[in-house]
């Protein structure tokens, strides 16, 4: 081309938990049984829809007002709903104005980066979902702004490191939270939701809450909306129906906006994103028409309920088989569906293996492993692949510098679900197998003073 034609930040776009079907599409072809855990898709792992939730849907589409355009902003009945609901809860207060609808958070997530200034940054937790890390990425051009949140600490975030990270970079001017988050199902308490809104208001930033699992907590786990504690601080919150409905399928997700009147640049870019979905004319009307009759419907809590109680037992059970392993940290789950396990700092490298019988799967297996620069928890999850036919995710694709991987607890089949758990903890001991021998090694030698 005579002239540059490629974005700026199109290099920062990448989404590994749809990037490895690739590889498993390969392997499926080779006569490798694939069973997914990279992507957060509850009807891909059996689970049935209610009737309930059919008919609805299915009385809808018999309406011919579902087949329209609707206002850009979305169904104004539906906004209504949506504030009350949120003013019920107490804290800021919002109206139907403050509500935007887009298609999937998906859609809302590349306009709230997009129409940031270049030059101003959202730091975002690390890890975090890679759909936020890579779209705040791309629209700067350059490296995510990230704080730590601390698998020894059950993916805490530091509070006292975000301060700093914040205080040090006057780009930033926004703060991500996810919660419950993805990849790692950790809640955040109220009082550190507190702790972020005092930084945002110390330092005059707004604050991003995706919300899209704020219904999807167990365990006894409790926790606020950002609605709740945010006070006086501008903030977005991010929220759907493709999780806990669940119709991944429907693409609908809209955005609450606090205190727009605050602050008159922050008001100018919430209008911004307005404008640029009146571009666009509206989202799809048939799923937005369709979640007050879901939420209200009277089946709706107990199918919540029965879901919460299901994610909870896997939870335990995925936890029982990975916590004790050597080499890896295991939290329990205690919002959303995916746990994240963390190697130990030294314990996978770029040379490890699980044996694979067909030559064919070697043979593919090892030339995606060949590259030296490849990220040690992405060899494994090809090795694991090709090894078992588990589909996980690496964890350093959720914009981390931490070795490992993200499972999902999805599946309906309870025994399959115990097996996927077990072949995976017999890989992690075979994998680690080299290094814990190393390790022994190195201890006794220490030991005896070599």
């Amino acid at each position: 081309m005579r002239t540059e034609i490629v974005h700026i930040g199109a290099n920062k776009l990448t989404y590994e938990i749809r990037n490895i079907v690739g590889v498993a599409q390969k392997l499926e072809k080779l006569g490798v049984e694939i069973n997914p855990e990279n992507i957060g898709d509850p009807v891909a792992k059996g689970e049935k829809i209610p009737d309930w939730m059919k008919a609805i849907i299915s009385d809808l589409a018999m309406e011919d007002c579902s087949y329209g355009y609707c206002a850009t902003q979305g169904v104004l009945g539906t906004r209504e709903f949506l504030a009350d609901r949120n003013n019920c809860k107490g804290g800021a207060v919002i109206g139907p104005e403050d509500i935007i609808f887009f298609n999937g958070l998906g859609d809302a997530i590349t306009k709230v980066y997009g129409f940031l200034r270049r030059t101003a940054r959202v730091i975002t937790p690390s890890p975090t979902y890679t759909t936020h890390s890579s779209s705040e990425a791309s629209h700067a051009g350059l490296p995510p702004v990230t704080y730590p949140l601390d698998p020894h600490n059950n993916w805490l975030p530091d509070v006292v490191e975000l301060r700093r990270r914040v205080k040090y970079n006057p780009a930033v001017a926004g703060i991500l939270i996810v919660n419950p988050d993805n990849p790692t199902g950790m809640v955040y308490p109220e009082s550190i939701l507190r702790e972020i809104v005092a930084i945002a208001r110390d330092f005059d930033l707004f604050i991003i809450a995706d919300e899209i699992y704020e219904n999807l907590i167990f365990d006894g786990n409790k926790t606020k909306s950002l609605a709740e504690v945010i006070e006086d601080v501008p903030g977005i919150a991010m929220k759907g129906i493709s999780k806990e409905l669940p119709w991944p399928g429907a693409r609908c997700g809209w955005i609450e906006v606090y205190n727009v009147d605050k602050d008159p640049l922050f008001a100018e870019y919430v209008r911004s994103i307005l404008n640029a979905k009146m571009v666009e004319v509206c989202s799809t009307t048939l799923p937005q028409r369709a979640i007050p009759r879901l939420f209200e419907h009277p089946a709706y809590r107990g199918c919540l309920r029965d879901r919460l109680q299901r994610y909870e037992r896997l939870s335990h059970l995925a936890h029982d088989r990975l916590q004790g392993l050597p080499g890896i940290v295991a939290n329990r789950t205690r919002g959303a569906f995916y746990m994240t396990a963390v190697f130990e700092d030294g314990c996978i490298n770029g040379s490890q293996s699980l044996p694979l019988a067909d030559p064919e799967v070697r043979m593919l297996i090892e030339n995606l492993t060949a590259d030296k620069s490849m990220e040690p928890d992405k060899r494994f999850v090809y090795y694991l692949l090709g090894a078992t036919g588990i589909c996980v995710v690496p964890l350093t694709s959720f914009s981390s510098e931490l070795q490992g991987f993200r499972v999902t607890l999805l599946e309906t089949d309870e025994a399959k679900f115990c097996r996927t758990y077990d072949s995976l903890a017999t890989a992690i001991n075979q994998y680690l197998g080299p290094w814990e021998h190393g390790q022994m090694v190195s201890e006794l030698q220490t030991a005896i003073g070599v």
